[in-house]
């Protein structure tokens, strides 16, 4: 069975900016993953934010959807309560949006792999039933 790994803004930014000082690191742990790697709208859009400035970047984002190197996990109306409820449970960490809707696709989808430089937030967060997520790298 194939290791299912959600992908955050943080190595998504790396991987497209060559400039980025964890570009090396995030684009070689990316060679060892399984693709396509899953994220979501929230993750897109934050990414997009961060790579205004380099239009070819943004590019290349959306040109890995095409490729199947990522995979955008479908949100809707009926995730909107647990996504709230992470915001609302974490909320003394200033959760982001895009960090609480991955929190919801792991508990949602059963994925408990995390691509992610976020440490501060992800190694707080819990699944169902208390379990940590896997961070990488």
């Amino acid at each position: 069975m194939t290791e299912r790994v959600l992908l955050d803004t943080g190595p998504l930014v790396a991987i497209l900016r060559g400039a980025d000082e964890h570009h090396v690191r995030c684009v070689a742990q990316l060679r060892e993953l399984q693709a396509p790697l899953l994220t979501c709208w929230p993750v897109l859009t934050e990414a997009a934010w961060l790579l205004r400035r380099h239009p070819a970047a943004i590019t290349k984002l959306m040109a890995a959807f095409e490729t199947g190197v990522f995979e955008l996990a479908p949100l809707d109306a009926s995730d909107i309560a647990s996504i709230a409820a992470i915001l609302t449970k974490y909320r003394s960490l200033a959760v982001q949006l895009a960090d609480a809707a991955l929190l919801h696709l792991a508990n949602r989808e059963s994925i408990d792999a995390v691509f992610t430089l976020d440490r501060r937030d992800f190694e707080v967060f819990r699944l169902k039933g208390g379990k940590r997520l896997r961070l990488i790298p």
